[in-house]
């Protein structure tokens, strides 16, 4: 380049940039200026050549009759990928290979495109801007070099389809930007005005580029300065001003308008299925070994455009598409998911029911699709593990987008176990304690400092991110074996607790708990061979029967001071004077004389209300802290021995076992009455100072009825309640009544429960009101669902003629009776998580017609039924047995 041209170049507009045939006109005095022209002008041939080559193998050329091997038109043509067809392209050129006539769409414009090649067909492309609509070339010419998409150029496209009746160009384009990451990243940015010094320093990027590409570059410098349109392309995609952490560059609201206009099409629809099919494989690639999101955040935008394909749940998809896309976005660095978390939490209820609904398709498609059993397990099968991985970021969207309470944590009061400089027989055999590390967390919930308990209503509601036909093919055992080893290579779905029922969940806690009593059970075997002391290998309590608390406690106090860790030993417990054996019964009916007595309103360790039918720790109890560990301590040991407890707990007891304070809203459950005024005070409408005359000194009475003052604010008594300060003074007296009241016992009934629990994933898996459902049971009886599941041995069947006239006596039971029997044949008056269904009970034959009881083995949930000759007599000496049905004895 000359001096004058560089002069020209710095000082001239784009506008007004002279031709390439200009500057050829204004040299052609110049051999050398002469020959380069010369040569360009081939170069452009070739390339054009090239590229017809290129589209006669990607796209065809329309004549479905057409007999060149090398046209996709061509019915024999084997077709290639992009990559292949480009190479091919280059070889056909060098050979000089057939070329076919231009699809219809394009006739006419081959001949003119190669004459004008060789006469400066830049500076034609460049000016067409000022071009009529009717001048402007044929579609297909004009959006073959589109590699993303606006939702301008997608309306543009639209319509001069629609104008032809041909959509091919527009199926075309989506198939081309679709199937590329690249194209899809840069696609629907959200507009940025760009002053004329960004654009100069845009430009002045390209100073090392050909003349070719510098004219092209002045072209869409130009475009932009005049359209504000323009913010889409590919300067403003490499725009300095780049989002926040919690932003995205993509327009979400423009990809969602050009869906609902696409989608009613099917063979757009079409494009983009095929599409998606292409690009996922390479964006897995990339995601698993380029690190690609690391070094450009806005790849996260492709699958924001993705997922807002509203069709991607339809049947078409569920086959190959979607699951190569869900392998894809499971691959997302942490980072990246949080980021998602934080921009579908924006998103209506509607948009995540419609994602979570497309990842539990595809989950169960391919599970009732499948025969998985104990050699085939589903935790090997990629897509249902990749869509579960997915559903995970949509799970924390919805507990993100919800109300969300991150605030109003109790204070962990238990001081760190110092760690010894020697090694003890645990570690010396591989059995140290497994808490040393904490208690497993999830490391998405880390990323965005939010846990599912701080949720106190998520956007859509926790069941409909349960499964149901996963839990019924997933072998639990085999699942929690992959959770406690942490392999890379094995998916446990106890990572992904959201999508696991109360049922699938206990029986995880049951194999821990089980494997925690076996390990404590060895490593006593292992202390008596190196102490030469006889240890017991279980927690075994004896206990007197009218004394059972008072033993119980003694015991159980002793335990926790000289080794904790033996209430992580199974429970064997010993009634004093009484024969039975504890196979499981026993302790069953211990729990149940513990929990009577502990509740019992005498004892004053409680306050019953009579309305909500439930108990609330006694801010005035005159018990000693020993006792409120005792009940945590037989609630985790309930938990801990799959055993069920009759006890009747606010829910806010449960969160705050899990680590939440209460606050106003848990006043509706624990003390409705109260609830009531202070949400009658927040909504006063008149003057509350003036009317109420209320202060911040509040009163409650003691266990004889004496009242008692307390302050919510220094000098309370002198600090009236008014309309400005009200929700301060219903925060505190939520936080007097629900925390500060009832501190000390509480923290003494936390301190017991955690003795028993801490090293288990209870946290990790259940949310509060699954904690409640495993220690209360479930107080829903359906005894048609026992009659289902009841097996029988000894000679009865399910139609023998005690046995149907024993369910029709049964099912006669009012309900005092039906929990009556429950409590005679399996030790507890409630049903296990899951229902009736779930107990298990054998009812055998014990004999002829006799004079004796029915008897039972409560650690079996077997029940012993005699023949009885007559339904009357069976029915009374049914109800005989399980109305006299305490105390243990030899069968």
């Amino acid at each position: 380049m000359n001096s004058d041209e560089k002069q020209d170049c710095e000082c001239t507009p784009p506008q007004a940039k002279p031709s390439p045939a200009a500057r050829a006109d204004r040299s052609s005095g110049d051999p050398h200026i002469e020959t380069l022209e010369a040569s360009r002008m081939k170069r452009a041939a070739a390339k054009h050549l090239i590229e017809r080559y290129y589209q006669q193998l990607t796209e065809g050329c329309g004549n479905e009759a057409c007999t060149n091997e090398f046209c996709a038109s061509c019915p024999s043509f084997h077709r290639v990928d992009n990559n292949a067809a480009a190479i091919k392209a280059l070889d056909l050129y060098k050979i000089n290979a057939k070329l076919c006539d231009p699809h219809p769409s394009k006739k006419g414009t081959s001949a003119a495109y190669l004459e004008t090649s060789a006469k400066g067909a830049r500076n034609n492309a460049c000016s067409a801007r000022g071009m009529n609509r009717t001048e402007e070339p044929p579609a297909r010419d004009h959006f073959k070099d589109l590699n993303y998409l606006t939702e301008e150029k997608v309306y543009e496209i639209l319509e001069t389809c629609g104008e032809k009746e041909d959509y091919s160009p527009l199926i075309r384009v989506i198939g081309r930007v679709f199937s590329s990451a690249d194209g899809l990243v840069q696609s629907f940015r959200k507009n940025k005005q760009h002053t004329k010094e960004e654009l100069k320093s845009l430009q002045g990027k390209d100073e090392d580029k050909d003349e070719d590409e510098k004219e092209k570059a002045a072209c869409s410098a130009a475009a932009m300065e005049e359209d504000s349109g323009a913010s889409s392309s590919r300067l403003e995609a490499s725009s300095v001003n780049k989002p926040g952490p919690d932003e995205v560059s993509v327009d979400v609201e423009a990809v969602r308008r050009v869906y609902s206009k696409l989608l009613a099409n099917e063979k757009i629809e079409a494009a983009f299925l095929n599409a998606l099919v292409y690009l996922s494989p390479n964006v897995e690639c990339d995601l698993t070994y380029h690190n690609v999101y690391s070094r450009d955040p806005n790849y996260l935008n492709l699958f924001i455009i993705v997922m807002e394909n509203s069709n991607l749940h339809s049947p078409e998809y569920l086959e190959i598409a979607l699951p190569l896309f869900c392998k894809a976005l499971s691959k997302l660095p942490l980072p990246a998911q949080a980021k998602l978390v934080r921009l579908w939490s924006r998103y209506s209820t509607g948009q995540i029911r419609r994602m979570t609904e497309t990842f539990q398709q595809l989950i169960t498609y391919k599970v009732i699709s499948n025969e998985f059993n104990s050699r085939n397990l589903v935790n090997d099968d990629d897509a249902v593990v990749a869509a579960t991985k997915c559903l995970k970021i949509v799970y924390y969207a919805n507990v993100l987008g919800g109300d969300v309470d991150r605030d109003h944590n109790e204070e962990e009061d238990e001081e760190p176990i110092p760690e010894s400089s020697e090694l003890t027989l645990q570690e010396l055999l591989g059995e140290e304690r497994r808490n040393k590390k904490g208690p497993r967390v999830d490391p998405l919930e880390t990323e965005l400092g939010v846990k599912t308990i701080d949720c106190r209503k998520p956007l859509l509601p926790f069941e409909e991110f349960v499964n149901e036909p996963l839990n019924d093919v997933l072998e639990m055992d085999k699942d929690y074996t992959f959770f406690k080893v942490e392999t890379e290579n094995k998916f446990s779905f106890m990572t992904c607790p959201f999508i696991l029922n109360a049922v699938t969940k206990n029986l995880g806690l049951y194999y821990d708990n089980r494997i925690r009593m076996y390990s404590e059970r060895r490593i006593t075997v292992l202390y008596s061979l190196v102490q030469g002391q006889q240890l017991n290998p279980y927690l075994r309590l004896k206990v007197r029967r009218d004394h059972i608390i008072d033993d119980a406690l003694v015991r159980l106090e002793m335990i926790a001071m000289e080794n904790p860790a033996d209430l992580k030993k199974q429970l064997y417990v010993e009634f004093e004077g009484e024969q039975g054996v504890d196979e499981g019964g026993v302790s069953k009916e211990f729990f149940q004389l513990v929990v009577e007595e502990l509740f019992n309103r005498d004892i004053g360790m409680f306050t019953y209300d009579e309305t909500t039918k439930l108990c609330w720790l006694n801010p005035s109890s005159f018990e000693t802290e020993g006792q409120f560990t005792l009940i945590g301590i037989v609630l985790g040991l309930a938990i801990y021995n799959n055993c069920i407890l009759d006890v009747h707990f606010p829910m806010v007891v449960y969160r705050k076992l899990m680590g939440k304070k209460g606050t106003f809203r848990d006043l509706a459950d624990s003390h409705p009455v109260l609830f009531q005024s202070l949400n009658e005070l927040l909504e006063y409408e008149g003057s509350v100072e003036d009317d109420m005359m209320i202060t911040f000194q509040i009163s409650h009475t003691d266990l004889f009825g004496n009242p008692l003052m307390y302050d919510l604010r220094e000098n309370g008594d002198k600090i009236p309640v008014t309309n400005e300060n009200r929700k301060e003074f219903v925060a505190l007296y939520a936080e007097y009544m629900l925390n500060k009241s009832v501190e000390k016992q509480f923290k003494a009934f936390r301190r017991g429960f955690h003795m028993v629990t801490s090293e288990s994933p209870l946290k990790y898996l259940f949310r509060p009101e699954e904690i409640e459902l495993l220690i209360c049971g479930s107080r829903n009886l359906d005894f048609e669902a026992l009659e289902e599941t009841t097996e029988y041995d000894g000679g009865y069947t399910r139609d023998s003629r005690v046995i149907r006239s024993f369910w029709e006596i049964v099912h006669s039971f009012a309900e005092e009776q039906k929990r009556l029997f429950l409590q005679f044949t399996t030790g507890t008056d409630r049903a296990p998580v899951g229902g009736l269904g779930k107990l298990k009970m054998i009812i055998a034959k014990n004999g002829q017609d006799t004079d004796r009881l029915p008897t039972s083995h409560t650690c079996f949930n077997v029940l012993l039924l005699p023949e009885y000759s007559t339904q009357e007599k069976l029915k009374e000496r049914l109800l005989k047995a399980i109305t006299y049905a305490k105390g243990f004895g030899m069968l």
